[in-house]
C-alpha cells in the first residue's frame, strides 16, 4: 500500500450557514467622518471656486491688508480746557468757590506743609483772588485775629483779664 502525506486541511466540519439566516450585511449608509479642523494646506495660493452668486464681484486678492492707513506717531492729546461758569450773582460764584472739594483737599495740605505742584498752586492761588474779589463785591471782611493792641484795649477795660494774661515762666 502506498504512504498518502497527512495535510493539515480539514474539510467541512458541519453544515456551513446560509446567508438568509442572519448572517453580517454590508451597510449601505457611508462612514462617519470626523470633522475637518482649521482651512485646508495653501488655502492661500489655491484658486478659489467661483460661484454663480459671486461672478460680478471682483475677487480681492488675500494676500493684500486693508487700506486704512496706521500711526506711527502717537498725536499729542489736545489740552482739556476748564469751563468757566458762569454765576447770576457773586454770591452763588462765592458759595460755589466755597464748596469746591478740590479747593478744599489742596488746603488742607498746604496746612499739612506738602507741597503742591505748579498747577495746584496756580489754582489755589488764582481761586483765592477771586476769593478775595467776591468778598469785597460783597462787603464780608475775614475774619483776623486780634492783633497786640486790641488786647492792650481790652485788658484796660477788664481787670481780671490782665491776671490770665501773666505768664508764670517770667517770674522764675
Amino acid at each position: 500500500m502506498a504512504h498518502s502525506k497527512k495535510s493539515r486541511k480539514v474539510g467541512q466540519i458541519g453544515i456551513p450557514k446560509s446567508k438568509e439566516r442572519g448572517g453580517r450585511k454590508p451597510s449601505t449608509a457611508p462612514k462617519r467622518t470626523k470633522p475637518t479642523k482649521g482651512k485646508p494646506a495653501g488655502s492661500r495660493h489655491s484658486v478659489a471656486q467661483e460661484t454663480s452668486q459671486h461672478v460680478n464681484k471682483v475677487r480681492k486678492d488675500p494676500k493684500i491688508g486693508s487700506k486704512k492707513p496706521i500711526e506711527l506717531r502717537p498725536t499729542p492729546k489736545p489740552d482739556v480746557k476748564v469751563k468757566i461758569r458762569k454765576f447770576a450773582t457773586p454770591a452763588a460764584e462765592l458759595a460755589a468757590l466755597e464748596a469746591d472739594e478740590r479747593l478744599h483737599t489742596l488746603l488742607e495740605r498746604i496746612d499739612n506743609n506738602e507741597t503742591l505742584t505748579a498747577d495746584e498752586q496756580e489754582f489755589v492761588t488764582s481761586t483765592m483772588a477771586r476769593h478775595a474779589v467776591l468778598c469785597d463785591l460783597l462787603g464780608i471782611k475775614d475774619e483776623e485775629e486780634p492783633s497786640p493792641e486790641s488786647d492792650k484795649k481790652a485788658v484796660e477795660d477788664d481787670p481780671l483779664a490782665a491776671l490770665d494774661a501773666i505768664n508764670i515762666n517770667d517770674f522764675r
